[in-house]
């Protein structure tokens, strides 16, 4: 069951995360639109598709944080690897965009960008950088991989926009015949889009492949249960994240003399320990073993 604060925690910065975009989508798209920056423009097209993106995660927050049900006795979590994977295909489908966009117009004769989009991309950069390291404070304070992803959107864009900010100042120093440097910018900025969005796959896909990345919490957990009276010892260990919470696959060694009720009773207060240490653990299936002699 995931934790209510947790829950509350990450659905109110996905929220937050849709109101900056959106704010930020208009404000880019009317700089760069008046300004003649395409690499403004390309900006503000990332921008909404993080807006698509980020309400996408909200969505999916509030069905992965559902609690277990008979159908789904893991809870609903493997929902947000899913959601993570469908706001990588809103980043790719942008990149691919601003990068055709950006070769077409440096093919083409176009007006020098605007001076007073500079200080527009400069408080954009400041801002989305911030939302950047809150939202990603607030996904490791979670376990989210959608609001990791959330974050790295965030990050994206406050490069994309220093990209911007590089293209239209060489446009402005070097003068008349450099206007195409705002669109080299926009281009590069979607090679890094790709990049990114391939950062965020990554772990999407070894979370929903049930790849094992979770060595601090497997240590943390021998650790604690050592310190169990009737416990001789840890064999196999998996943990499996599903959305914000974790299950464990735990086997426990005890002494081979004792009876399997009192190995039972071992096994149970094990659970308990862990689980009270450990909040982000939803299960616990803790599987008995003679020690060896």
């Amino acid at each position: 069951m995931v934790k209510e604060a947790s829950r509350h925690t990450a659905l109110k910065t996905a929220l937050w995360s849709v109101g900056l975009n959106t704010v930020f989508a208009v404000v880019k798209a009317f700089a760069g639109i008046s300004g003649h920056s395409f690499a403004l423009v390309a900006d503000a097209i990332e921008s909404s598709t993080d807006i698509l993106a980020s309400l996408l995660v909200y969505a999916g927050l509030r069905y992965a944080t559902r609690p277990a049900d008979s159908n789904h006795p893991y809870g609903h979590g493997k929902a947000e690897p899913l959601i993570t994977f469908l706001v990588v295909g809103f980043l790719v489908a942008s990149a691919l965009f601003i990068a055709h966009q950006s070769w077409t117009n440096i093919q083409q004769p176009h007006e020098m960008p605007k001076a007073f989009t500079l200080p527009v991309l400069l408080v954009i950069i400041v801002v989305k950088e911030a939302a950047y390291r809150m939202v990603h404070r607030r996904s490791r304070q979670t376990g989210s991989s959608s609001l990791l992803a959330d974050a790295w959107h965030h990050r994206s864009d406050a490069i994309t926009s220093l990209l911007a900010f590089t293209g239209i100042s060489l446009a402005l120093l070097l003068g008349p015949g450099y206007e195409e440097a705002d669109d080299w910018a926009a281009l590069a900025a979607s090679g890094f889009i790709m990049f990114n969005a391939y950062l965020i796959f990554r772990p999407a896909l070894g979370e929903i492949m049930d790849e094992h990345q979770y060595d601090e919490l497997l240590n943390n957990i021998r650790k604690t249960a050592a310190q169990v009276t009737g416990v001789k010892g840890t064999e196999k260990c998996y943990i499996r994240k599903t959305g914000m919470s974790f299950h464990v696959d735990l086997h426990m060694q005890v002494d081979a003399q004792i009876t399997v009720e009192e190995g039972h009773a071992i096994a149970h207060k094990l659970k308990d320990t862990l689980m009270r240490q450990f909040p982000d653990i939803a299960d616990i299936l803790i599987h008995v073993e003679p020690f060896p002699q």
